[in-house]
């Protein structure tokens, strides 16, 4: 039998009881406080969309080799902050 902490349908709904309770304690979130969130996700996702962009740009610059690295490392960081606003999510 596998204990509690490594089984995925335990871990959930241990996750979910604490949030019913965070719910139960300190009610709905506000207007602002979800503003604030869908704030905070966008830079989530554009910030390492930004850096490869700009890594790109650098290394595109000293090879000179139009778009080269600019288009994958741009899509890396799109992967890296979609993944990344998936796990803050998923965490909150």
């Amino acid at each position: 039998m596998t204990a509690p902490e490594s089984d995925p349908l335990a871990r959930s709904v241990q996750l979910r009881t604490e949030r019913h309770r965070r719910w139960l304690r300190d009610g709905d979130p506000t207007v602002a406080r979800r503003l604030a969130q869908i704030g905070v996700l966008g830079w989530i996702v554009v910030t390492p969309m930004l850096l490869g962009m700009f890594l790109g740009r650098w290394l595109d610059r000293l090879s000179g080799s139009g778009i080269f690295w600019t288009a994958p490392l741009l899509l890396l960081g799109l992967g890296l902050g979609c993944w990344s606003a998936w796990r803050w999510m998923d965490s909150a």
